[in-house]
């Protein structure tokens, strides 16, 4: 294994955290989108971790995301608003269950955990159903009313505070993670992906790093969660469901799995064209989508930073 990356933020990366500092001043008017894409970009940081860097594929991971939407906006209704504390008590609800249910996914391999985690997230979408005297059900969470950010700060309906509430976690999140991925237990991770079976023999414990990082990443997604109940203020029972699960899955293959800034860019695209071709053609839309994604899956492997890095590497070579 190589090397352990530097720490150090280039050019780019800077540039890159720019972007959504400027769209906060340049489009006004679409904070409130701009908001749910930071909070899906999160949600697909979080998988990222599990499938980009231990190659642990799941189809369940929405499970963690309404878990965390449930925790902090139940809080919320019954009397405790406080975005902070709740964002906390989410992430250490999800975190929990991730633990616990690690166990049973890193039993096994690729279609053996692709189905368990499946298995778990369809199982907590049905608790959620069949408690609707706590969760509403079909109906959805509602009267979640959240208290001022810092006690300043509310959640209006401009989306100002929603908008750079959750860019702030976002970032925070982003950095914990990209310290986790470039550290030597991040590399650990690495070597897992690339060869799981070779890692017992230089004492590395593989059941212990994947239960670690599942927990980590199910911990992250329910921080997502918690995000969207506290900026949207509901709570519907899709915070759980498969296809949840399945439009993060379509995120993170248009960005780019095992880079992070991948999962970026893919929530990004994905949430930025949802918007325009839904709104183009309400019926159809989903076309238009499943034949980029076929596009990219063809011919830019590796997704948007996969294109990317392979660009700036011919450059380079022509260049020299």
């Amino acid at each position: 294994m190589s090397a352990l990356p530097t720490q150090r933020w280039s050019k780019l990366e800077i540039g890159f955290w720019l972007i959504p500092m400027v769209a906060f001043f340049v489009f006004p008017k679409y904070l409130t989108l701009g908001s749910q894409i930071l909070i899906a970009a999160l949600f697909a940081l979080s998988l990222d971790l599990i499938l980009g860097y231990a190659r642990i594929i799941s189809l369940g991971h929405a499970a963690f995301f309404g878990i965390g939407a449930y925790t902090a906006g139940l809080l919320a209704k019954y009397g405790w608003g406080e975005p902070i504390s709740g964002l906390v008590a989410a992430a250490a609800v999800a975190t929990l269950t991730g633990l616990v249910t690690s166990f049973l996914v890193v039993r096994g391999q690729d279609l053996t955990r692709l189905m368990v985690t499946l298995g778990i997230g369809l199982m907590f979408y049905e608790i959620a159903n069949q408690a609707s005297w706590l969760t509403g059900g079909v109906d959805g969470l509602s009267g979640v009313e959240m208290k001022k950010l810092f006690g300043v700060f509310s959640f209006g309906l401009d989306g100002r505070t929603a908008y750079l509430y959750s860019l702030a976690v976002l970032f925070v999140v982003f950095c914990f993670a990209r310290t986790l991925v470039r550290s030597p237990f991040g590399l650990s991770l690495r070597g897992i992906r690339e060869g799981e079976r070779r890692m017992p023999a230089i004492g590395a414990s593989v059941p212990r790093k994947l239960i670690a990082v599942y927990t980590v990443g199910a911990g992250i997604a329910g921080v997502a969660g918690a995000l969207l109940a506290q900026t949207t203020q509901f709570v519907g029972i899709d915070s759980l469901g498969f296809p949840r699960s399945a439009e993060l899955m379509i995120m993170l293959i248009l960005g780019g799995t095992g880079y992070l800034y991948g999962a970026l860019l893919g929530a990004a695209l994905f949430m930025l064209l949802q918007d325009y071709l839904s709104n183009l053609n309400p019926v159809y839309w989903q076309f238009w989508l499943g034949l980029l994604l076929v596009l990219i899956v063809l011919f830019a492997r590796g997704g948007l930073m996969g294109g990317f890095i392979a660009l700036r590497r011919r450059f380079a070579r022509g260049r020299s």
